[in-house]
């Protein structure tokens, strides 16, 4: 076969569809990887085909929400009334309670229009299909913030596949929406709707949640959605890195301490310009501590900030490498990090930066035990911080319930083996 994956403009997406690529590449199947300008040397770097299409990525809002300054007034409900846009529609919300049919309107109304049509561009789709138009994938795989990988296959005639990051959040969205009667506004429609139809294609559900869906997320984690979905264990990739000297013992902290990992996300300071988490608290109440501290974090995070003793503060280091010497990680709640995490069978503590599903996955973390959340991020203290860190590394049941959750994760199918799998399904779906 010959398979086009279309990853969204940042390093770390590249990253979750790597194991996948080289898996289809190591069964004899032709890879290329399609990404943005700012993507392309990572692509290089892990061994891969690509092409480059597009301008780099500007998540500058092009337009306020769809056809209102306030996406509320578009949705028209007090289910959304109050506070900025953000603030009041959360597109990781999952409370059954919340997540009504207007308000999954009223959300994908607003990220249609502010962030999902300015990941790709229309002249980067166009770049998009015309490649795959000549070089005639059998498969597009496309990341779930991508949609001009749907796009490209439908036109291409090629089977295509979601692979998800993280919750599959819009699979849950469109779930509310469409069953909820009454509600007549389809954002995603009309935008898929118009950009297909530029080609001479129809719009169909699939060009939104894929032919069928590639999980890395362990079943007890997920949200419940419909669709044909293929589950399939994550590895942990980073990238091309040296392991410094520093870890190549492993094993426990400096001086015998329990080790802890900081991390905030490659993506989010490279992509999303900066952290809402407040560094300085973070620090501080890790320097109560007695553990060794690795924060990732580089110049402009602790500009200003002291950090305690305690604390070794690292540019970059892998955290596939990192983490089996930690006895807790202290995250964001990023993709990367929050599986790499379960991978390892890591106790979380997450202050949710709370972009995209990274409050929804710390409660469902909490859900399983195998971690703890700041709930009020803005509020974070010192102090509360320290409480919830010593909860995790001294209570036995964080690390006996993320040992069961690694368990889970590795009984899922590897990459390698989900490729016959993938080959079953493009023959069943291909058009060309």
């Amino acid at each position: 076969m010959r398979v086009l994956f279309v990853p969204s403009a940042a390093k770390s997406h590249v990253h979750a569809q790597v194991p996948l690529a080289w898996a289809l590449r190591a069964a004899g199947h032709d890879v290329v990887v399609a990404g943005q300008p700012g993507i392309v040397d990572e692509v290089q770097r892990v061994g891969l085909s690509v092409f480059s299409f597009g301008e780099p990525l500007d998540l500058e809002p092009a337009e306020p929400a769809r056809n209102s300054e306030h996406p509320d007034d578009t949705a028209g409900s007090e289910e959304v009334q109050g506070g900025t846009w953000l603030d009041v529609l959360d597109i990781g919300e999952v409370r059954p309670q919340r997540l009504t049919a207007r308000y999954a309107q009223a959300v994908l109304s607003a990220w249609t229009s502010v962030v999902l049509q300015n990941m790709v561009p229309e002249q980067a789709v166009d770049d998009l299909v015309e490649f795959a138009c000549g070089w005639g994938p059998d498969l597009v795989v496309w990341d779930a913030m991508t949609f001009a990988g749907g796009v490209a296959g439908v036109v291409s005639g090629a089977a295509h596949a979601r692979l998800l990051f993280g919750l599959d959040l819009v699979g849950g969205l469109r779930g509310v929406l469409l069953g909820g009667g009454g509600v007549v506004d389809d954002p995603l429609e009309e935008w898929l709707g118009w950009t297909l139809g530029r080609f001479g294609c129809g719009f169909s559900e699939e060009v939104v949640v894929g032919q069928w869906t590639v999980d890395p997320v362990p079943g007890s984690l997920r949200l419940p959605v419909g669709g044909v979905s293929v589950p399939v264990r994550y590895v942990p990739f980073n990238g091309a890195s040296v392991v410094p000297g520093w870890l190549r013992g492993g094993g426990v902290g400096g001086g015998g301490r329990r080790r802890v990992c900081v991390s905030l996300g490659v993506s989010h300071r490279e992509v999303l310009g900066g952290d809402r988490v407040r560094v300085g608290e973070l620090l501080e109440g890790l320097g109560g501590l007695d553990v060794e501290v690795v924060a990732t974090l580089d110049a402009s995070q602790v500009g200003g900030v002291r950090v305690p003793e305690n604390v070794r503060l690292v540019d970059f280091v892998p955290l596939d490498v990192l983490l089996p010497s930690c006895s807790a990680v202290v995250h964001h709640g990023g993709a990367g990090t929050f599986q790499t995490a379960l991978w390892h069978g890591v106790p979380q503590v997450i202050v949710p930066d709370m972009r995209w599903d990274t409050a929804a996955k710390a409660d469902r973390l909490v859900g399983c035990g195998a971690g703890l959340r700041v709930d009020d991020v803005d509020g974070l203290s010192a102090v509360g911080l320290r409480g919830l860190v010593e909860r995790v590394l001294d209570e036995p049941v964080f690390a006996q319930r993320a040992a069961g959750l690694r368990r889970e994760m590795m009984a899922m199918p590897s990459p390698a083996a989900v490729v016959r799998v993938l080959e079953r399904l493009t023959e069943q779906h291909r058009r060309r």
